[in-house]
C-alpha cells in the first residue's frame, strides 16, 4: 500500500481499524512489545500534531539538493567553502537522515512507545513526511530521497505558522489549506509550501526560479521548529509535574511547554540576552564583521564574503551553511557507517567535523585562580543556550584537572577519563549534564524503575539538570518553560560555575581541560543491550569502539602557575587550624559541587580527610 494511501486510511477508519493498519504496517514494533515491560497502546493518532501531513506536499514539488547544488556552489571548492552547498553538505542538516546513532534511540522510543518513530522522523527524517515514508514508524521504508536530510529546498520551501506583518503573500493561501495550523514553534510542526515556492533571507531578483523574500528565514523562531521538542503524549500538570495523556488520540495541548521537555534549545536562546537585545562577542561568534549576536543563525550560520549563487552577486552577510554544533562524534560515525556509499562526501565529513570541533572551543572559557591552598576553576558559557544543550540523552561536560610539580609530573588528577575503558572519575569533579527518570507513577505504568532512566520517551521526571545556562539566565522564566535547573542552582544573571580543589602538596602548576563528550558508555551499552528489534544497536556499539569508544573534545584547556601555600590552608589564614576544621565539618560527605575541602581528593569529605587535617595542624 502506497504510504499516503495507508496514512489517509488511517486517519479516516474507525479508532479498531486504526489498530488494525499500524499494527500490520509496523512488524518490528510487534517484536519490540515482547521485550517491553508495559507498552502503551498508541498509535499514529497519539503523535499527529499540527503543520504539513503526509500527502500535503509532493516529492515533484521538494527536489533533492544535488539539483540545487548544480547553482549554489563553488566550482573552485566545492566542499567547506562559503557557498550554501559546499558548507552544508558536511554537516549533521545534510546528514541527519544517515545518522545511525539516531536510528539506535528511534528504536529504544518506538518499543517503549509504539510508533513514536513516527515523530522522531518528523525531525530527524523531515523528507518521510513528503515521500510517506515515516510509515511504517519504524523507518524500514527511508531511502536515498529520505536520506537527503534536512535538505536545501525544505528549509526554503518552510513558511513562518505565526502570521506576521510583511510574510510572503503566497503563505496565506499555504497555511489555509492546513488540516490544523501550528500555534507555536516546535515539535517539528512545519509548514512547506506545496508548490515549492523558495524563500530566502535576500531579495531574488537573481533567481532563476520563482521565489520570494522570507524574514523567517533570518529569524530563530525557524530554528526553533526542531530545537524545541516536548513529549506529546504527556501533559504538564498545574503542580508541576507530568502526566501520560489517553492514548488513541491527538495531543489537546500542541504547546511544547506544556509537556515534558525532551530539548529546551530554542526555549533557552529564546529566554537568553542573545534573543532579547543581542551580545557583543567581540568576533568569537558571527563570523566576519558581526561583533553583535542575537539569532541562531549569527553563531551557528557565521557570516562571509561569497556568492550565494554562481551569477549572483558577491555578498559580505552571506550566511554559511556549516550549521556547526557538537557534533563531530556522529559526523565520524556515518563517515564510518556509509564509507562505501558514493553518495557520501567523506572529505565533506571532515570539513563538518572540523567545524563542529571549532564551534565546540568557542563555547565555553575557563577562568583560574588561586586563593592560598584551593584552586577555583570557572567554567564561563559563551553559547546562547546551555551547555551543552539539544538532544540531552549521553551529553555531558566537565573539567580534568592535573596538578604537576616542577618536573611536569602529575601530582593529582580530578575528572581522569580512562579511554581504553571508556571510564569517567566521576566522583571527582563536577559534570554538566542532564537525566531524566521516571516517578513512582510512571514507574508502576510501565514497569521500569523509578528514578534516573535512558527509557527518554517514557520519562516524566528531570532527575538532574546543572547545565550551565546562557548570559541573560532567569530562573523563574526557565522553569515555567520547562528548562529548570535541577540539583544545583544558579543565580539570576549567572552563565557560570565555580568547582574549587584542595592543591596537593609539592603542585606548583595546574592543567585544567574542559571536555565535551556526545555519548557515555553506559549510554551505549543501554542502546545496545535494549535493543530487541533491529541491527541499530549492535551496529552502533560496533561504530562506537571502532571511533575511540566517542572519546571527548577537548574544548577548552588552561594553565596557571601556582603560588606556595600551606597545604590545605582552606581559610587563607596561612596556617592549618579551626577554620580549616570547620570547613571540612561543613563539607562533610559526597563532594559533588565543592571539591574545597576533599583535602585528599577521593570525591568524598570525611575521616581521612579530617586526618590529613590533623596530621598538619
Amino acid at each position: 500500500m502506497p504510504p499516503v494511501t495507508a496514512v489517509r486510511q488511517v486517519r479516516a477508519a474507525t479508532k479498531s481499524a486504526v489498530a488494525v493498519i499500524v499494527l500490520v504496517s509496523t512488524t518490528s514494533i510487534l517484536a519490540a512489545r515482547a521485550f517491553a515491560q508495559t507498552a502503551p497502546p498508541s498509535t499514529l493518532e497519539d503523535f499527529h500534531i499540527p503543520g504539513t501531513q503526509i500527502g500535503d506536499v509532493s516529492t515533484d514539488a521538494i527536489f533533492m539538493s544535488t539539483d540545487c547544488s548544480y547553482c549554489h556552489s563553488s566550482a573552485t571548492a566545492p566542499v567547506g567553502g562559503v557557498d550554501p552547498y559546499g558548507s552544508w553538505v558536511g554537516s549533521l542538516m545534510a546528514n541527519a537522515g544517515r545518522d545511525p546513532l539516531f536510528f539506535a534511540q528511534m528504536t529504544t522510543a518506538n518499543q517503549d512507545v509504539p510508533n513514536a518513530g513516527y515523530y522522531c522522523m518528523r525531525c530527524h527524517v523531515p523528507a518521510s513526511f513528503v515521500s510517506g515514508h515515516a510509515i511504517p514508524a519504524d523507518g524500514s521504508a527511508l531511502d536515498d530521497y529520505d536520506a537527503d536530510g534536512v535538505n536545501c529546498h525544505f528549509c526554503h520551501s518552510m513558511v513562518d505558522p505565526i502570521s506576521r506583518p510583511g510574510a510572503p503573500v503566497a503563505d496565506a493561501a499555504v497555511l489555509a489549506g492546513l488540516e490544523s495550523i501550528p500555534q507555536f514553534y516546535g515539535n517539528a510542526m512545519f509548514v512547506l509550501d506545496p508548490a515549492g515556492l523558495r524563500r530566502g533571507p535576500y531579495n531574488p531578483q537573481y533567481a532563476a526560479h520563482p521565489a520570494v523574500q522570507s524574514d523567517f528565514h533570518s529569524s530563530g523562531d525557524m530554528c526553533g521548529t526542531c530545537h524545541d521538542v516536548g513529549n506529546v503524549c504527556t501533559t504538564k500538570l498545574p503542580d508541576g509535574s507530568y502526566t501520560y495523556n489517553e492514548f488513541d488520540a491527538p495531543p489537546t495541548d500542541t504547546d511544547p511547554h506544556s509537556q515534558f521537555p525532551l530539548e529546551r534549545t530554542y526555549t533557552e536562546w529564546k529566554l537568553s540576552a542573545f534573543a532579547n537585545g543581542g551580545v557583543d562577542m567581540g568576533g568569537r561568534f558571527g563570523g566576519d564583521g558581526l561583533a553583535v549576536v542575537s539569532s541562531c543563525q549569527d553563531c551557528h550560520m557565521p557570516q562571509a564574503t561569497g556568492r550565494g549563487c554562481l551569477w549572483g552577486p558577491e555578498r559580505t552577510d552571506l550566511k554559511r551553511h556549516d550549521f556547526a554544533g557538537a557534533s563531530a562524534w556522529v559526523l565520524e560515525i556515518i563517515g564510518k557507517y556509509y564509507e562505501t556509499d558514493p553518495s557520501v562526501n567523506q572529505d565533506a565529513l571532515l570539513a563538518g567535523r572540523a567545524a563542529a570541533e571549532d564551534m565546540l572551543t568557542r563555547a565555553a572559557r575557563v577562568e583560574l585562580t588561586q586563593s592560598c591552598g584551593s584552586l577555583t576553576v570557572r567554567v564561563i558559557n559563551e553559547s546562547g543556550h546551555k551547555i551543552p544543550t539539544g538532544h540531552i540523552e549521553g551529553r555531558r561536560i566537565w573539567a580534568n584537572v592535573k596538578f604537576l610539580d616542577a618536573s611536569g609530573t602529575v601530582v593529582q588528577e580530578f575528572g581522569h577519563y580512562d579511554e581504553a575503558e571508556a571510564h569517567l572519575d566521576e566522583s571527582t569533579t563536577d559534570i554538566y549534564e542532564m537525566h531524566v527518570g521516571l516517578s513512582p507513577a510512571a514507574s508502576a505504568a510501565t514497569g521500569y524503575p523509578a528514578g534516573t532512566t535512558t527509557h527518554m520517551a517514557l520519562a516524566d521526571t528531570i532527575v538532574k539538570d546543572n547545565r550551565i545556562p546562557p548570559r541573560g539566565f532567569n530562573n523563574a522564566q526557565y522553569e515555567a518553560a520547562g528548562a529548570p535547573a535541577v540539583g544545583c542552582v544558579y543565580d539570576d544573571g549567572q552563565h557560570w560555575d565555580d568547582t574549587s580543589f584542595v592543591i596537593p602538596e609539592g603542585a606548583s602548576r595546574v592543567l585544567v581541560t574542559l571536555n565535551y563528550q556526545t555519548v557515555t558508555r553506559h549510554y551505549i551499552e543501554a542502546l545496545h543491550e535494549g535493543n530487541h528489534t533491529n541491527h541499530w544497536g549492535q551496529t552502533l556499539f560496533e561504530l562506537w569502539e571502532q571511533t575511540n569508544k566517542g572519546a571527548p573534545i577537548p574544548m577548552v584547556v588552561e594553565a596557571l602557575d601556582l603560588q606556595p601555600a600551606a597545604f590545605a590552608d582552606l581559610d587563607c589564614s596561612g596556617d592549618i587550624g579551626g577554620g580549616d576544621l570547620a570547613a571540612v565539618l561543613a563539607s562533610w560527605g559526597p563532594a559533588a559541587g565543592d571539591f574545597g575541602a576533599d583535602i585528599n581528593g577521593d570525591g568524598t569529605v570525611d575521616g581521612a580527610d579530617l586526618a590529613l587535617l590533623l596530621s598538619r595542624w
